[in-house]
């Protein structure tokens, strides 16, 4: 009988395997069959200076875009039994993860900014309304909010909010404005089975949630394998992903994870491939010329 591995039948190996046998042999074969192949020293020298080149290229094309992962910033209690994750303050507000622990609720209130807000996990009470995950709910600058609350816990993204984001009379300004009777702007609410898909690409659709000027909010969904071209922005556009992972150029963005383009930023290819969705927040794009 043979037992040189390399002249044994890898059918039989295999099968030997399979029946709970012969592992050690198939381990062998594949690992030779992944033995590292010899290159002269000035072959491996050009791979090295070609792989570093095409680094540098990618950090200058993603300089100025901000990712931020479940690590980068940590949990601050707003009052009892809620908590927030800053992820980005800009001039119009903060935006933030907002965790509610069962039971938990925000006073009355009246907003200082436009807040958006989508449920993510679990759901929130407004009044008679209640938000289950992938509801998105709009508050204008001026509007009153009632008492919100959870009786299960909940959380929820928020986009435009004064809270956890060190403005400290902005709050206190906001409490004050909810003991005003008057409501001031109506609030508009989607539900996640609301609205209606428009294709933007091939694989790729977006559902229009708030336009207030230029700007723009909308879910956008994209298939496995589905591909948006690259574009520049004319403003800030925010970016949460809520289910699955894209890459925006080179940048990998998973679910619960926030990237920001600055104005005059450009973003390369947007793809996805197990699909995704993701909020955005900002004026619209313009397409990258064609090369």
């Amino acid at each position: 009988m043979n037992s040189d591995p390399m002249n044994s039948d890898p059918g039989m190996t295999l099968r030997a395997a399979e029946d709970g046998g012969g592992h050690g042999e198939l381990n062998e074969l594949i690992c030779q069959g992944l033995a590292d192949v010899p290159l002269p020293a000035a072959r491996l020298a050009d791979l090295r200076t070609a792989l570093l080149q095409r680094v540098e290229a990618s950090v200058r094309r993603h300089a100025g875009l901000l990712t931020v992962r479940p690590g980068d910033s940590p949990w601050r209690s707003v009052k009892t039994g809620v908590r927030a994750r800053i992820l980005w303050r800009g001039p119009q507000g903060a935006s933030v993860l907002i965790e509610f622990a069962p039971g938990a609720s925000l006073p009355v209130h009246r907003h200082r900014h436009l807040e958006e807000g989508i449920v993510l996990r679990g759901s929130l009470q407004l009044g008679a309304l209640e938000l289950g995950p992938g509801d998105y709910h709009v508050s204008p600058a001026g509007s009153r909010h009632g008492r919100i609350s959870s009786p299960s816990g909940a959380l929820a993204f928020l986009r435009g909010t004064s809270l956890g984001g060190g403005h400290h009379r902005a709050v206190v300004g906001e409490l004050l404005g909810g003991l005003l009777p008057h409501q001031g702007p109506r609030v508009h609410t989607v539900l996640a089975m609301q609205g209606k898909w428009e294709s933007i690409a091939v694989g790729a659709q977006e559902k229009l949630l708030w336009q207030d000027g230029d700007a723009t909010s909308r879910f956008i969904r994209l298939e496995p394998g589905s591909r948006v071209i690259g574009h520049t922005h004319d403003g800030d556009e925010e970016c949460m992903m809520l289910k699955g992972d894209a890459y925006f150029g080179d940048l990998l963005v998973q679910a619960g994870e926030f990237h920001l383009a600055p104005a005059g930023s450009v973003h390369g290819e947007v793809s996805s491939d197990h699909g995704a969705l993701l909020f955005v927040r900002g004026r619209a794009a313009r397409p990258l010329p064609p090369r």
